[in-house]
């Protein structure tokens, strides 16, 4: 089962597995029924009208003292509560403050015993100080912690303390006449000496005033002075200042004159930049290119010549190479019809003789009629005694075998 307490409050559980007992300040825990116990113990500030009646001081005088103090068990401690629950376990609060009650009366008859009354009444605070630190130390023992302490009220029956106010009255009332006249006296010496001030503070004031007056009309007088040096140097210092205006305005003009000469002069030169740009675009940029592509074109044209002469010249030496090949397989071909020929003249003697002369007969022709082949035209003229002169003329024999042309022959009677 689950039992809770306030921050106000603890609970001790003990009994079965709780060796030693549990103590929790503010919260909650479980309980086993029948095995364990749960007890309750309050932590609530508890407030002790500490009366001490008739206590005799130092020097014999009965006195009554008051005082009033705060208590509570300390629950954060767990030593001061573990003290506090084995002393006060099952006690209500009214027992609790009962026992702290008699045992901060206790400590301050104990120091009331040991002071004289004139030092109770005017040092209360030192009183309360030495109730609170003796009181302390026995009630932390027992798990209660003393919250405050101070002192309410100090009387007797004996009218000790009337005395000494009286005496102190008497004494304040013979302090009180002493200063009044004191006061007095001291009051007609500072009137006399406010009216001795006075009437030289009068006659200091007059000579001020009348040295005042005369360092105002001195002043006054080069005030005067200066204003109208002033006005005529502004006077003059305007007339000058117009002149300096008007000597600036024309040193202007001449600056926007010679501002306006440098931006024509800027743009004439702008133009002609703009004119050699496009010059320079419209003719020698296009010059420089047609010369460029002239310049390429005739690369072009001498790389294409040595290639062509490159190529011609390869062509040339195959050629070469082949009529060589050419004659020299003719003249293997020749050696070895030759050589048949020889065999075949060995063989046939006269006919093998006949028949290379009608073989070779049509080259012989050839041969001898190259040089008529040349000539343009033939005349042949033959004259008689009683015949008629004739005259013929016949083309060439090469012209009479071409395809185009037949032998052509004219005869004039």
């Amino acid at each position: 089962m689950f039992y809770t307490c306030g921050p106000n409050e603890a609970m001790v559980v003990s009994g079965c597995g709780r060796s030693p007992p549990l103590m929790i300040a503010g919260g909650r825990v479980f309980v086993f029924p029948c095995i364990q116990q749960i007890q309750r113990i309050s932590l609530n500030t508890l407030t002790l009208n500490v009366k001490s009646d008739k206590v005799y001081t130092r020097h014999g005088v009965p006195i009554s003292v008051t005082g009033i103090a705060q208590v509570k068990i300390q629950g954060q401690n767990k030593e001061m509560l573990a003290a506090a629950c084995q002393m006060f376990m099952g006690m209500s609060e009214v027992e609790i403050a009962q026992i702290a009650l008699e045992t901060l009366e206790g400590h301050q008859r104990a120091i009331i015993a040991h002071l004289t009354v004139e030092e109770i009444y005017q040092d209360r605070k030192k009183f309360s100080e030495q109730v609170f630190k003796v009181a302390s130390s026995d009630l932390l023992n027992m798990g209660i912690g003393v919250v405050s302490y101070t002192l309410k009220d100090v009387h007797d029956d004996q009218n000790y303390l009337s005395s000494l106010g009286k005496a102190r009255t008497a004494q304040v009332q013979r302090d009180a006449r002493i200063g009044e006249a004191q006061f007095k006296r001291d009051a007609v010496i500072r009137e006399a000496h406010a009216m001795q001030e006075k009437i030289s503070a009068q006659y200091k004031n007059e000579i001020e005033m009348a040295k005042a007056q005369r360092d105002f009309e001195l002043k006054k007088a080069a005030y005067d002075m200066e204003v109208n040096t002033k006005k005529a140097e502004s006077e003059m210092a305007y007339q000058l200042q117009v002149a300096k205006t008007k000597q600036r305005i024309e040193e202007e003009k001449m600056q926007v004159q010679v501002v306006e000469r440098t931006q024509q002069i800027t743009l004439q030169e702008q133009e002609i930049t703009r004119r050699e740009k496009e010059l320079e675009a419209k003719v020698q940029k296009p010059a420089e290119a047609e010369r460029y592509r002239i310049e390429k074109l005739a690369e072009a044209e001498k790389l294409q010549l040595i290639m062509e002469a490159e190529a011609e010249a390869e062509a040339i030496r195959m050629r070469g190479e082949a009529e060589a090949f050419a004659l020299e397989a003719k003249g293997r071909a020749e050696a070895e019809q030759m050589a048949k020929k020889a065999e075949a003249f060995k063989q046939y003697k006269e006919g093998a003789m006949v028949d290379m002369l009608l073989e070779k007969l049509p080259l012989m022709a050839e041969e001898i009629s190259k040089p008529l082949c040349a000539a343009q035209k033939v005349t042949m003229v033959s004259s008689g005694g009683s015949e008629v002169a004739s005259t013929h003329t016949c083309l060439p024999w090469s012209l009479k075998n071409s395809p185009a042309l037949s032998m052509t022959c004219s005869s004039v009677m």
